[in-house]
């Protein structure tokens, strides 16, 4: 006869668990409390400026003439070439940059070389939605100029945490290392701080905090940001979408350190049309900017360039094209069979 279940003897909890158990259950507690309050998550450190570096035109301006040929060889998974060739620019030289990108679900793969031979790479590992590890090299021919970064970011509900590290060495604990912590406070409102850890050799280190604060509107049309540093460096951001096809973003950089005292406050606009995209911007130093994006077909666009610096009477004026071609079928590329 099988001994009933109340016979069987149990197997006793280890005092290891059971001094753990008021812990754990706090634990509970507390995320189940926190879990009630619904806050979103605040976005990363990194993309906390990112509608103001969209409208802006400081990651988009270029001068000379350029060239940008893509071509598509698969749609899932994704991969695609690139040739770059730029020229006549007063800040760089000629230069020509052949690229790849393929990507998944769970990865995407980034690689480029230049005519000089400097390489540089990078690689994002999707873990889970939330979890992303990123890896970004350079190899150069130039001395100083290589580099690693190894790169975490985890997404919470409310929360977002995130470790660099750039020329890590761990024999002697040399490079740079940044880790940062964003937390939502309320349904608008979040902070969060930033902690840079600098060691470029083993007998010299410098350490940095920076404090974040963002307030996103409960329409989301309208975005202010502040990051401070004790040292007496201040930025903040404001971003507004006036309209559902432009957006208006005003960025102020003061610096007020005993050793300098500076400020530079920069306006810009942005403007989506049907098939083009325009950008003007200005800023307290003097210079009128405005890139004017063309597109006469999906696989075709115009570019057009310009800035003004009336403090140094000087112009830059660019010019470029950017052309897409693919391999693939219209069935491949989910569009309707054209007959």
């Amino acid at each position: 006869m099988d001994p009933s279940p109340s016979s069987v003897p149990q197997a006793p909890k280890s005092s290891y668990t059971s001094a753990l158990s008021p812990l754990t259950s706090a634990f509970s507690r507390f995320s189940q409390w926190r879990k009630s309050f619904d806050l979103p998550n605040p976005g990363t450190v990194e993309n906390l400026q990112k509608e103001v570096k969209s409208t802006h035109l400081t990651n988009f301006m270029f001068d000379g003439a350029r060239a940008d040929l893509t071509k598509s060889l698969s749609m899932n998974p994704a991969f695609q070439v690139t040739h770059s060739f730029i020229l006549g620019s007063q800040v760089s030289t000629p230069s020509y940059n052949f690229g790849a990108v393929f990507a998944n679900n769970d990865m995407f793969l980034q690689g480029s070389v230049d005519h000089e031979g400097n390489v540089s790479a990078r690689m994002n590992q999707g873990w889970a939605e939330n979890s992303i590890t990123k890896i970004q090299t350079q190899i150069s021919s130039q001395a100083g100029h290589s580099m690693i970064q190894l790169e975490h970011d985890y997404q919470g509900q409310d929360y977002s945490l995130n470790a660099k590290a750039v020329n890590p060495w761990p024999a002697d604990l040399t490079g740079i290392y940044i880790g940062s912590y964003f937390q939502s406070v309320t349904k608008n409102l979040a902070l969060g701080v930033e902690t840079l850890y600098q060691r470029p050799t083993p007998d010299m280190s410098d350490f940095t905090t920076s404090y974040l604060a963002k307030i996103t509107s409960d329409d989301k049309n309208w975005i202010a940001t502040a990051q401070v540093q004790p040292s007496g460096i201040l930025q903040a951001t404001y971003w507004q979408k006036l309209h559902e096809k432009v957006e208006v973003a005003a960025d102020l950089q003061l610096m007020a350190s005993p050793q300098r005292r500076d400020a530079i406050a920069t306006l810009g606009a942005k403007y989506d049309l049907r098939m083009s995209t325009f950008r003007a911007q200005l800023d307290s130093t003097g210079k009128v900017s405005a890139l004017l994006e063309q597109r006469f077909a999906p696989t075709f666009a115009f570019l057009v360039a310009g800035e003004i610096d009336h403090f140094k009477n000087a112009a830059k004026v660019g010019v470029g094209v950017m052309i897409e071609s693919s391999t693939l079928t219209p069935e491949e590329m989910g569009m309707p069979p054209q007959h």
